[in-house]
């Protein structure tokens, strides 16, 4: 490799050969970091052209550009495919797991991504609990809306990232949420927010895969949420709800790990 250098440098215009070299230097300088699998990234991944392609079948009636939360151009990691929103909960808890003293923390799952499970796995302090209705290799068959198999004040932390947007009852699903969080503990909740609408967007009669992608955004979606919307609901369901965006991560970094700006991260806490 050293000789393969020498040669391309003594048979390369100088010129040409500073400009490569300083060309090198820039592209390493702004190269992206996935905290989930914590590899270098020179480019994350748009998202797919597949829900353009179906937004504009079903003339879905909202802006694509008004998602809080959504970095369409650098959506994916390439390494391990973490979304932007779960490099935004990597960060976050890498963040809380360098402040906690080193004992059993229970953490509850709802609807897990292969990445982000596999990220909060190596650390051996958290007692890991994956749930799901319907997904396959879980740690528990749940239905959010009714958890009996967890007793009150059961799990230290919990995450529900984009689920709810598909439960008929969010209420009740918020509710049981409450309900089995420690009071010492926190959650992170999650779901896709247009931050063009003043409350939330639902109607149970539209039940087809068209109505769904013309008026939600996608065919398992039952509601499009707003920023009051979601909140609100939060604060009836007991929560204390914080919001944690760049003026709270830094500016630096979510340029580092393609964050768009206009991420909010929606932190509860029980009172």
């Amino acid at each position: 490799m050293k000789i393969l250098k020498r040669l391309v440098k003594e048979c390369t215009p100088p010129l040409l050969y500073k400009a490569i070299k300083r060309m090198r230097t820039t592209n390493n300088e702004n190269s992206f970091i996935c905290p989930v699998c914590n590899k270098t990234v020179r480019t994350f991944l748009r998202l797919p052209i597949f829900y353009d392609d179906m937004m504009e079948k079903y003339e879905y009636i909202h802006s694509l550009f008004c998602f809080e939360t959504m970095n369409r151009k650098a959506y994916s990691c390439p390494h391990c495919s973490a979304s932007d929103r779960n490099r935004l909960y990597a960060i976050y808890l890498n963040k809380i797991f360098q402040t906690l003293a080193k004992e059993k923390y229970t953490f509850l799952d709802i609807a897990p991504t292969k990445n982000l499970t596999e990220f909060i796995k190596k650390h051996d302090f958290i007692k890991y609990k994956s749930a799901d209705l319907y997904m396959e290799g879980v740690d528990d068959k749940v239905d959010i809306t009714d958890m009996n198999i967890y007793a009150d004040n059961s799990f230290d932390m919990i995450l529900c990232s984009h689920v709810l947007e598909h439960i008929d009852d969010d209420r009740k699903a918020m509710s049981e949420l409450f309900r089995v969080l420690k009071p010492s503990g926190f959650g992170i909740i999650m779901v896709p927010i247009n931050l063009n609408l003043k409350e939330d967007f639902e109607n149970p009669e539209y039940k087809t895969e068209s109505e769904r992608w013309k008026y939600f955004g996608q065919n398992d979606h039952v509601r499009l949420y707003s920023k009051n919307g979601f909140v609100n609901k939060l604060l009836k369901s007991g929560f204390k709800v914080n919001q944690l965006g760049i003026e709270y991560f830094g500016k630096e970094v979510y340029e580092k790990h393609g964050i768009h700006p206009h991420s909010v991260l929606y932190i509860v806490e029980k009172c």
